[in-house]
């Protein structure tokens, strides 16, 4: 008679629990990091949600709902284990908000869908004005790419 399933795969069980401990123990180090980039870019999407209320009422106005863009949730960002994002999308259009555990922000896009991501600006979590009106541009350059037919 074979092992029964519990037998047989223990010393699966047994490598995945070493390894979660030995990987969570590298991550955790981060942590603190990761906490700033979630506070970080939880404000911007805030920010970004709330000149989007504005947009959105304006464009509606003046009969154009169909502009409507999508904040993303902040999520773990795709490529990077160590920063936090959310993204903007209209139709093929996207843009990407990424805060890093290391500091800093970088404004990706805006881009087409399937296109290599880019171009990308960085800024360090506390350069003040310059972040604010890099996402100010940012945003504005990503609504008109994605309004242009």
């Amino acid at each position: 008679m074979s092992d029964s399933p519990q037998n047989r795969y223990a010393d699966l069980d047994a490598r995945m629990t070493q390894l979660g401990r030995t990987l969570g123990t590298r991550e955790a180090a981060h942590a603190d990091g990761l906490e700033r980039a979630r506070v970080c870019i939880g404000v911007l999407r805030d920010a970004v949600e709330a000149a989007l209320e504005s947009f959105h009422a304006a464009v509606t106005a003046a009969g154009a709902p169909h502009l409507r863009v999508t904040v993303g949730d902040i999520r773990t960002d795709d490529k990077h284990l160590r920063s936090i994002e959310f993204d903007l999308v209209r139709g093929r259009y996207k843009a990407i908000v990424t805060a890093k555990s290391r500091g800093d922000v970088t404004l990706v896009g805006p881009f087409r869908l399937g296109s290599v991501e880019g171009p990308c600006l960085t800024f360090p979590f506390d350069s003040g004005e310059e972040l604010d009106q890099a996402l100010t541009t940012f945003l504005e350059s990503f609504l008109e790419e994605a309004a242009t037919p």
